[in-house]
This record gives C-alpha cells, structure tokens and sequence, in this order.
C-alpha cells in the first residue's frame, strides 16, 4: 500500500507566488546546527527561505507556490541527521518541557555521580600506602558508578554527535562525544592493566559540567520565548457572533468576517480588530498598544485583538480576524525579531563550521606531536582529549545570538520590534534620524484644540450631532466631546455636513459657508494656519472648532534626548510650511523642509548617505516606504499602513515616541556586548589551546574552562536585558 504525506493543513500563502511552512526541528545544540540546516534546505531549487529560530528550534520555509512537496523538506533533514514535524505551539512547548526535564534528569545523575565517585578517588589521592589490590577495588568500584550514569547522562551529546555523523557531517557534540568517550575508554584499560591513574571522575564531571551548561542555555531561551508565548496567550480561539438581530453563537474565530458583529463580555479578551458599534466599558490594551491606562471603550472607538474588556459588554464591527489583526502583525515581527540574524551572527556561524574539523586536526596532530617527542601513547592520548574539550567552540557559537536573542527580547518589552535581521548593528551606527512629521512625530487621530474656548453645553451638543457624520474631522469632535448619544432624525447633505431640529431650534455641524461662519473659520485660522475647521450652529449662535494632529506628548523630550546622544535631527514633511514650521520651533528641530515630495525625500537621505552620515528615518503612511527603503535603517510607529511597516526594520508600539531613543540605546549596547563576547570567546581560546596542547590542563580542567567560558558568554549577554 502507497502512504502519502499530506503537509496542507500547514502551508500557509505568503502572497501569490510563495508559500510558507513552519517545521520543529529535534536536535538542534548549537549555531553550526542552525547553519548546517539552512545550508541544506536552501540548496533546495525553487526555496527562497529557510531560517532556523534557535530560540524555539523552529524552521521556517518558504517557495514557489506549486513547485514542491513539502515532504521534501522533512526528507532532506532525515538526511543532514534532524527529526522534523510541523510546527504547531502547543506540541512545541510540551516538547521543549520535556526536553528541559530530561536534561535536568540527565545532569542530576551526572552531578549524584561526580559526588560519589570523587568520594571514591579521595582515598586513591592521599593514599601514599596503599596497596594496588586496594586502588584496583576503588578504580572498579568508580567504574561501576560512572559507566552507567555516563551512559545515561551523556544522551543528549552522545545522540546528537551519531545523528551528525550518521549524515556525514560534525557538529560541535562530536569532539565532546569522541572526548568523553576516550576518557572513559581509556580509563577502562587503565583499570585492567592496574594502572596508578584512571579518569573516571576527570569523564563524569566533565558531563555534569557541560549539561550544567546545556541547562542553562535552555531555560535562557525559555524565557525569552515566554515573551512570545504571552502574546500567543492573548489570541483567543473563538468569538461570539451575531447571527442573528438577537440571536448570538459561539463560533471559531476563522469563521468571523470582516463587517460581522460580535458580542465582547465583560471579562474577555477581544478576539477580533474591529470598531465599537454600541455599549460603554474600559479596556486594557497595554500589551498590544503600549497604552499603560485603561482606555474609554464607547461608540466608535477602535478595539484590537488580545484587549482585555474590564466592565460593561460591548458590540463590536469587525474590521479583521484570525491572522489580519494587529496582535497577528506584532507576533509576526516579534517572530522576525527572535529569528534575526546579523553579520555578526553569520561570521560566528561560519567560524563555528570551520572549528569542528579543525578541532579534530588539532587533536591527532597534538597526540603525533608527543609521541614523536618521547611521550607515551597513554600521556599523548590524554593531552589529545583535553585539546578536544577545551577547544570545543560553545562560547563561540553562543557569543553572538545569546545576545541578539535577548536584545531583541527586551526591546520588545520596551516596545520595539525588529523586521531586519541586521537591524541592530545598523541601528547602533545610526549619527542621524530623519523625521516625518504627520502621523510620525504627531498622532494619527486629529484633536479639538481650542475646546476651552466653547461652552460644555455647546460643546456636548455638537458632539452628539457629530456621531452621525462619517467625516474624520466630525469624528475627532464627537471623540474629544466623548459623545455617547447620537441625536434623532439627522439629515447629512454631501459635502456640506449635517443638521436636525431640536427644541424647535435647527442644529447644524459642517462646513464654515454650511453653518454661516465664514468670518470666524478665517479667525481662527488666521492664529493657527495649520489647523483644518468644522463650524457648528445653534439658532443664531456660531462655534468653529479647530482641529488637527497633536504632537506627541514626548517628542520634544525625545528630540532633546537624541541630541544629548549626538544625534543630528532632521524633519521632512509633505505637509504645508506653516505647519512644519510649528513643529519644528515648538520640538527644537533646526534642520527641516516642507512640501517635501517622495522622491525628494529620497534624494535627499542618499545626500546625506554620500556624505558619510549613517541615517536612520521614522515615519508612516504609504508616501514614505520609499524613503525607509532608501535610508540606513528605518523605523515605523505600529499605526503606520502596512506597506510602511513592511518597509521598516523596526516598529515601535504605543503613543509615545521614545522608543526611537530606546531602539538606539539598546542597539548601542547590544552591540558592545556582542564585541566583547567575540573577544571573550576568541581569548579564551587564544589562552586555552597552547594550554592543552602542551599538556598543561587534564581533561577535567578542560571540561571546566570550556563550560565557563560558555557560561560566561551567556551570563554577559543577559547584560543587553537593559541599557544602564
């Protein structure tokens, strides 16, 4: 009978041409494991992807819609010696705690037996008299302990190491395996020909060493993967859908659709993006927005997926599901963040690849080289192990993505999220950030900003006639009025605004000529050239509100803050010059241009690129992909159309604009601490293998160099969780 995988339900499309497959991968230890696989799969003709996500051993794939079977890949990694299933989260976390458990277990049995067995070599050390039947005993009797719990306890490299060799190939748990065993095997003999010395201690703390280590590594990487699991957490599997005028059901969210109705409890989490249609309550969108308040939910208020409603119930319009929301778009550029990979990362790749074989000469020739000099084969043999373990390249492999996975962690946390995978070690280079200023360095909504100047009551009416106009600026005066109750028997006349009656007075909302408030609309404007008016009539009585975008409440701190840091500001604008002007005067900008068309835009950050500058833009909107495709690096706020936020190597979250500064910060320390891990990681080797080769260190204190040189690299790069 012919069996066939069937790998759709796990394809998603990518866009027309591409399709895309997320695979979890067995086996993955270490940076030549993530090289080796991406290696492999992209000699693949017709794939244009493969990235490994060392933090959660995920593989993503991507290809020409059509051209392949997805059973190839999982058939191309048998052959380089991994296991692979598609990736689904729940499996994954269940494996990657069982993973975690059995290494504790391994390095429990590793750690009980280093105990005994050094209780064991006590009297053999201080011995001066002791009978060779009696150092035989205890020899035989630290061979009964660690044989078997090295057997056990060395699984995970010991497994790793044959599935390496099996496809013909090293990885960094080959020389380890080959050592170890060695050790053992040597120790063995030792013990059979009454020799004074064996190794069976130097071997089995050597395990508990290196799995210590190993630990470590994995519950790093569990708690950076947690910040991605909280978002996972935030995604809700099903709504509660409008079926019918009161009619509700419970249903997946892949069957809600934009324009459907849904019921939001109080208590849930939203499950949808969509708008506030009716109802009143506070939710907390902090996770998703950065907003750290609770925010007003009422009548025409935007709501996002993973918002926790705190009180009333609300009916919501749908505007996107399942994966078109913004808690969709942010788990897929914190994705791209974990998955980053600089040129940092790929030059330690490429070193680590180089040093397996190497590792391997290195060792014959050392034991060559003593036997030539006189040496015995038993003193060469042990030289050659200790050159074997304590050259393995663990702090090397892990010297730069230990970093990279827990900066990029924490700028999450800060409210920023990588697109690039280089985007920090450009970031850190940044000398100049060019601004855009609509929707940038201002809010997306517009704002009243002159309400102190009309009465509540006014004020209050308007906004109430305001909910039945469709037009952006109507809506920033039913918003800043927190309209709740829209008025009866509106009439909305295109183009001019909209009226009613009220108390046998004609209310009016719209237009300055629509309302007979010409003279005061070019008052008000007169003071303010920037702002856009809506005119609003009572009878005889004639208001003007002025509206446009606010800046943000911290530009002006966060302008002042770039220039404390040495950086040149600039803000470029399409916007008029009145306007640009006010912006720049009121944040401290010097150098700013209005009127800037997209192509200027352009023209003018290669000048600034020719002249050495290393220039980082901030904006939104579709005018501006093109100048962040053009600068340095770029950066967009989350609000941004999503032609900019593809654009971008970075998004940041919320109102605020400081993460501009703190994108900067973390980049900058980042990338000092990936320098110095590169020089902790080639010292130590630099130090370390004359030291073995010359038969200054045993295999024990080998083993103990080695894993605290990882340990060290590791503990150094928990430093980029902040930047003071």
């Amino acid at each position: 009978m012919l069996m066939t995988r069937d790998f759709s339900h796990y394809v998603k499309d990518v866009d027309a041409d591409t399709a895309h497959l997320d695979l979890a991968v067995e086996g993955v230890s270490c940076a030549g494991c993530m090289a080796k696989i991406e290696r492999g799969l992209s000699s693949i003709p017709d794939v244009t992807r493969a990235r490994v996500n060392f933090t959660d051993r995920r593989l993503a794939i991507e290809w020409k819609k059509g051209a392949l079977n997805p059973a190839l890949f999982i058939d191309r990694l048998a052959e380089l010696g991994y296991k692979a299933y598609p990736f689904e989260p729940m499996r994954a976390e269940i494996e990657e705690a069982s993973r975690a458990k059995w290494l504790l277990t391994c390095l429990g049995v590793a750690a009980f037996a280093s105990m005994n067995v050094m209780m064991l070599s006590i009297p053999i050390w201080v011995g001066t008299d002791m009978l060779p039947e009696t150092r035989d005993f205890f020899h035989w009797l630290s061979a009964l302990v660690v044989l078997p719990s090295a057997a056990y306890a060395g699984q995970p490299f010991f497994k790793s190491a044959w599935q390496a060799l099996r496809a013909r190939s090293v990885n960094m748990d080959v020389p380890i395996s080959i050592g170890v065993i060695l050790a053992l095997a040597m120790s063995l003999v030792e013990t059979i020909n009454h020799a004074e010395h064996a190794y069976f201690d130097a071997a089995i703390m050597l395990l508990t060493f290196l799995l210590a280590g190993r630990f470590l590594d994995q519950k790093m990487r569990q708690r950076t993967r947690a910040v991605a699991g909280n978002l996972a957490a935030l995604k809700a599997e099903t709504a509660t859908k409008f079926v019918g005028p009161d009619e509700i059901r419970e249903v997946p969210i892949a069957a809600v659709q934009p324009g459907d109705i849904v019921l939001l409890r109080a208590g849930e989490r939203c499950a949808v993006d969509g708008v506030v249609i009716e109802g009143r309550s506070e939710i907390d969108q902090s996770l998703i927005t950065g907003e750290t308040r609770h925010v007003a939910a009422e009548r025409g208020v935007a709501v996002y997926a993973g918002t926790l409603n705190m009180s009333g119930s609300l009916r919501i319009k749908v505007s996107a599901a399942a994966e078109g929301t913004l808690l969709a778009e942010i788990s897929r550029l914190l994705e791209n963040a974990l998955q980053a990979r600089s040129r940092y990362v790929q030059l330690a790749d490429r070193a680590s690849r180089l040093y397996a074989p190497l590792v391997h000469i290195t060792a014959l020739l050392t034991m060559l080289g003593w036997v030539a000099f006189g040496a015995s084969w038993h003193d060469a043999i042990v030289t050659a192990i200790a050159v074997l373990i304590i050259t393995c390249p663990c702090a090397l492999g892990l010297a730069i993505p230990a970093v990279q996975t827990v900066a990029s962690g924490a700028m999450f946390r800060a409210g920023v999220l990588l697109n690039s995978g280089d985007a920090i070690e450009r970031v850190a280079d940044v000398d100049t950030v060019v601004f855009d200023k609509t929707g940038t360095l201002t809010l997306p909504e517009l704002d009243v900003v002159n309400a102190g100047a009309v009465p509540p009551a006014v004020f209050e009416l308007a906004g109430r006639l305001a909910l039945a106009s469709h037009h952006p600026v109507a809506a920033a005066v039913a918003r800043a009025a927190q309209a709740r109750s829209p008025l009866a028997d509106v009439v909305e006349e295109p183009g001019q605004g909209v009226r009613t009656v009220l108390d046998g007075q004609e209310l009016r909302l719209g237009s300055p000529a629509y309302c007979g408030a010409e003279a005061q609309a070019l008052a008000v404007m007169s003071e303010d050239p920037e702002v856009s008016v809506v005119a609003f009539r009572r009878g005889d009585e004639r208001y003007v509100f002025a509206v446009r975008q606010q800046l943000r409440a911290d530009a002006k701190d966060t302008i002042a803050a770039l220039h404390a840091r040495g950086v040149i500001v600039e803000l470029l604008s399409g916007d008029r010059e009145p306007a640009v002007r006010h912006a720049a005067d009121t944040l401290g900008v010097a150098i700013w241009q209005a009127g800037v068309k997209p192509a200027e835009k352009i023209a003018h950050i290669e000048a600034l690129k020719r002249r050495g500058r290393k220039v980082m833009m901030v904006g939104d909107g579709m005018n501006d992909a093109p100048a962040l495709a053009a600068a340095s690096v770029s950066m967009s706020p989350i609000s941004a159309a999503h032609l900019s936020q593809s654009t971008a190597d970075l998004v940041f979250l919320g109102k605020e604009l400081a993460p501009v500064v703190t994108a900067i910060d973390y980049a900058r320390k980042a990338m000092r601490l990936m320098r110095e891990n590169l020089g902790l990681a080639i010292g130590y080797n630099v130090l370390a293998v004359p030291i073995a080769i010359f038969g200054f260190a045993t295999p024990l204190i080998a083993a103990v160099a080695m894993s605290g040189s990882s340990l060290l690299v590791m503990l150094n790069a928990l430093r980029a969780r902040r930047v003071n």
